[in-house]
């Protein structure tokens, strides 16, 4: 499992999402502003896409967020993706925030006991300070500039699956809605999928979970694993979607839709 040839698939799956973003997707309409973390210690960028709804009407909307949210990064892909589901009906209307990576490595994963896992990067293991800057500071900002509801979601692929499964875990309060494409749960020994049985025993009702795997053999078994979780504790509204015929870098791609449309018309 730690050879050099899975050391080699292991850092294809953490560049993955930059090698294959949306360089080729139109940038849409959209605001971008500013924010100076304390949680993190440094200024990052965030990307708004309203709707076009947003401008005719006073509805308050709700809101889905994501990490690898940059102009250069899943942003545009995510944006277009949601205007078209909007406008065939298929979804309701929601705004859609990105946040622009800085150090993703560090920011999306938890603290880790595995050698080979603190190899990725020079910093790792801090996405409990990335996901309070998320809930402390972006969350209010985003309300004072914005006419939002009080429904929230979050997607993510690869690293920022893992981010979104481990949030859904850890902080289940923070978001109605979690999607997760190809989540890298193999992340501290696939801690997540072992400790995942005792977080469900007590776990908030209202919370709907949807999540994806390709045919990478370090994710699979453990998405699979988690569904046999979920499903026995049956504590949360979910679907998983199994995809043996996409790879890592295909798969954000191949199910982005039926991942929206199942879960956002809850």
């Amino acid at each position: 499992m730690k050879s050099s040839s899975f050391f080699l698939l292991l850092l294809f799956s953490l560049n993955s999402y930059s090698n294959w973003a949306q360089t080729h997707d139109p940038i849409p309409a959209h605001d971008t502003f500013n924010i100076a973390s304390k949680m993190v210690g440094e200024m990052r960028v965030i990307n708004v896409w309203k709707p076009p709804q947003y401008a005719t009407d006073t509805v308050a909307l709700p809101v889905m967020y994501m990490a690898d949210g940059g102009i250069k990064e899943d942003f545009p892909h995510i944006a277009n993706t949601m205007a078209e589901l909007i406008a065939e009906k298929k979804i309701p209307p929601f705004i859609l925030i990105g946040i622009e990576n800085t150090q993703r490595r560090r920011d999306l994963t938890g603290p880790t006991t595995v050698k080979s896992d603190k190899k990725v990067a020079p910093v790792v293991g801090k996405s409990a300070e990335f996901r309070a800057f998320i809930s402390d500071e972006l969350f209010p900002e985003i309300a004072k500039r914005y006419r939002v509801s009080g429904k929230r979601g979050i997607l993510g692929e690869s690293l920022s699956g893992l981010f979104v499964v481990e949030t859904f875990f850890l902080k289940p309060e923070l978001f109605d809605y979690y999607i997760a494409f190809d989540p890298s749960l193999w992340w501290n020994d696939h801690e997540l999928v072992k400790k995942a049985p005792e977080r469900l025993a007590d776990f908030p009702s209202g919370k709907y979970l949807w999540f994806a795997s390709s045919s990478a053999e370090d994710i699979a078994p453990f998405t699979r694993e988690l569904s046999d979780i979920v499903k026995k504790a049956g504590k949360v509204t979910w679907a998983y979607s199994h995809e043996p015929k996409e790879e890592h870098h295909t798969i954000f791609r191949a199910t982005k839709e039926k991942a929206l449309i199942w879960t956002l018309n809850r």
